[in-house]
């Protein structure tokens, strides 16, 4: 497969994730704020503090309310990782490999990218702004049906797979990090009603509130943790997705499992060593936002493996002899 095409395909499946989990941080935020009322203190802030992008708001928008935070997460053109800048991109990348994918993931992406231009014109969002981004999630659940149902189980579907994954192991900690943020300034409130509540808006956020249920009688810190981190059977668990991407790597290139040949797999394969023996107490030990800060900064590595090793035009052996 040319490099081309799979770093389009790659990128198509991560900015459609990015633009569901951006739906998913706002959607968690308007659920603290309904069911913890005053009490959940600022949210809104500590939202814009999870994306890292905290200065470029403050610049352009100054104080962080409801309505800045959103415009800027959903519909602003000029922020690179709002929704619609995320489908923009993503529509542009399957345009270009139009004869790759399937006439029904193109229409699905491109009715996609229209639903949120209208909505932002039209602006009736504002009167159901939780349903709104229900559908977001939908329209992003119906493409990955389709990339799933449409696509030929080959290098194309695994470069969709890998992107798509390793979006949702770094959102999963970003959402993990929202929680920690909002926590942060109110101490008092660990292990009171209001930090129940806080943490079922997490599981619900990563529609994970059931699954959890199913295996735990109650919700505490260390088992959210756990479930969303170290979990190897929940989709949007962290070491889940770590597992399935590695799975997805080693199928294109071939390589036997538990061995490495490029960056991409050894970066995939020590990330998933490390979660595979890590232990909650040990995470929580070390401070939760210091080790979700640690696994993004490992994750964009992964990142930056998967393009050494698929993506640039210098051969890796040619690149080593340079060096």
């Amino acid at each position: 497969m040319l490099s081309r095409v799979a770093d389009a395909l790659y990128w198509m499946a991560r900015y459609v994730e990015r633009a569901e989990n951006l739906a998913r941080f706002v959607d968690v935020t308007f659920n603290l704020q309904i069911e913890c009322g005053s009490d959940a203190g600022d949210v809104w802030p500590s939202l814009v503090n999870t994306t890292g992008d905290q200065d470029w708001f403050a610049d352009k928008y100054g104080l962080a309310t409801a309505d800045s935070v959103i415009h800027c997460l959903a519909f602003d053109d000029d922020y690179p990782n709002s929704i619609i800048s995320c489908l923009r991109a993503a529509r542009e990348n399957a345009r270009s490999i139009r004869e790759t994918i399937s006439s029904e993931m193109w229409e699905q992406l491109n009715q996609f990218y229209i639903f949120l231009r209208e909505a932002r014109a039209g602006g009736e969002w504002r009167q159901a702004p939780q349903d709104f981004f229900q559908e977001i999630k939908l329209q992003s659940h119906l493409f990955k049906g389709l990339t799933d149902s449409t696509m030929r189980r080959g290098d194309g579907w695994n470069f969709c797979r890998l992107g798509r994954l390793l979006e949702r192991a770094d959102k999963t900690s970003r959402l993990l990090d929202v929680k920690y943020y909002i926590l942060l300034p109110r101490v008092d409130h660990v292990n009171s009603s209001i930090d129940d509540l806080q943490w079922q808006a997490v599981l619900r956020s990563v529609s994970g509130f059931e699954m959890f249920r199913q295996h735990h009688h109650s919700i505490t810190p260390r088992k959210v943790v756990e479930f969303l981190v170290l979990d190897r059977l929940f989709p949007r668990a962290i070491h889940y997705s770590v597992l399935a991407a590695e799975r997805a790597v080693h199928a294109i290139t071939g390589t036997p499992a538990d061995t490495f040949r490029n960056p991409a797999e050894q970066q995939l394969g020590l990330l998933r060593a490390e979660l595979a023996y890590a232990t909650v107490d040990e995470i929580i030990k070390s401070g939760l936002h210091e080790y979700l800060d640690g696994l993004q900064t490992k994750l964009n590595r992964v990142g930056d493996g998967i393009y050494e090793t698929f993506i640039t035009t210098t051969p890796v052996g040619q690149r080593q002899e340079q060096q």
